[in-house]
């Protein structure tokens, strides 16, 4: 299935680690997360640049993202919009602040929708925030934090992951999760079965299975470097794929107990992952980050669309990408867009552009 990509607009972003759409208010809005600004004189490094920085919020209009409003958001990392009984929140994930030497003990805010725009509504001291994601499980609401970096200079201060629930107010602690450098998570259902992933640099990556009352482990799904998930069902049967930075990305297929591999993609570096449906067609998309290390990166890489095809992955499209860090998917009147956000440009530097691009499919002969 021949697969294309054309690109539609260029937005102007700086350390853009993160991309949400959403609607809210009437508004099509997109909410980028951005890690540092660039430091004039500064000697180029993935680690290094001003993260005093702003959340973008853009506006959808006629077809383009122009600029809407900013939200205070130091080393912004990610950002989750989401419902819980009418109202509308975004949490936006802070790493870090400052403009070196940094403080990875940062409070990540959780803001309300009050109709006309965001007001702060809870702020939360996280330790190296990469990502909130929100679930629901029954009338249970809850808000999964990835956390923590581990570094001999800051052993002292490193976190779990924790999870979060709304108690009606605001959002209490629930659970914590054992890590040490943790980045990403994902829900999922398996038929009544509720499951979340939790993505670790430096430990394994787990499964977690849901017991009625907390998160239990349930299995292995990465040695290291752990970076993202996606799941979709086919033909009856559920699939995982899992993405590492470390080792090359893996589908993964249900037996009604666990998990087990079926196939190895080739490549390192992966960073984020979705999933696109449409009709009968099945893609999966790859956004590769780095090669080689953060003293020594190397962020200009092609990223991948894999077609799903006779119980397997193939690789249906690359497009290039610099130091990419993540996918969204987008469905405006049945034309199909993804919104890539590029963290790092060639040179090291910060300043970088997040894509829009559509996104278009042809059968094969003989489909």
């Amino acid at each position: 299935m021949p697969v294309s990509l054309v690109e539609k607009q260029r937005i102007s972003t700086s350390g853009a680690r993160a991309v949400a759409p959403f609607t809210v208010g009437g508004h099509q809005l997109l909410a980028i997360a951005q890690l540092a600004l660039d430091i004039p004189g500064q000697e180029p490094s993935m680690n290094g640049g001003d993260s005093d920085t702003s959340l973008l919020l853009l506006q959808r209009t006629k077809g383009r993202y122009v600029p809407w409003s900013t939200l205070p958001a130091p080393g912004g990392e990610d950002a989750e919009f989401f419902t819980i009984q009418g109202r509308s929140f975004l949490a936006v994930a802070s790493i870090r602040s400052g403009r070196g030497p940094y403080d990875f003990t940062t409070d990540s805010a959780i803001f309300e929708w009050d109709g006309t725009g965001f007001v702060l509504f809870q702020s939360v001291q996280t330790f190296a925030a990469k990502q909130w994601k929100h679930w629901q499980i029954g009338e249970r609401h809850f808000l999964g934090l990835a956390q923590g970096v581990r570094r001999p200079d800051l052993a002292t201060q490193n976190r779990d992951s924790f999870v979060y629930e709304w108690d009606g107010s605001s959002f209490v602690e629930f659970q914590r999760i054992k890590s040490q450098w943790a980045y990403n998570w994902h829900p999922f259902f398996i038929g009544e079965q509720f499951f979340v992933a939790h993505a670790e640099h430096l430990d394994a990556s787990l499964l977690y299975r849901w017991d009625g009352e907390r998160l239990c482990p349930h299995q292995t799904l990465a040695a290291r470097g752990g970076r993202a998930f996606a799941t979709f069902d086919r033909d009856g049967a559920s699939y995982l794929v899992v993405a590492s930075l470390l080792e090359p990305p893996r589908l993964m297929h249900w037996n009604g107990e666990r998990f087990t591999d079926i196939q190895v993609l080739d490549g390192l570096g992966a960073r984020e992952l979705a999933v696109v449906r449409r009709g009968e067609d099945l893609l999966v998309i790859r956004i590769n980050f780095i090669l080689g290390t953060p003293a020594d990166p190397h962020p200009v890489l092609d990223s991948q669309i894999y077609e799903w095809r006779d119980g397997s992955l193939h690789l249906a499209a690359q497009f290039p990408t610099s130091g990419g860090t993540d996918v969204a998917v987008l469905d405006y009147d049945g034309d199909l867009e993804i919104l890539v956000s590029n963290s790092l440009s060639a040179q090291l530097r910060f300043a970088n552009d997040t894509v829009l691009y559509s996104l278009s499919t042809t059968p094969s002969a003989g489909q």
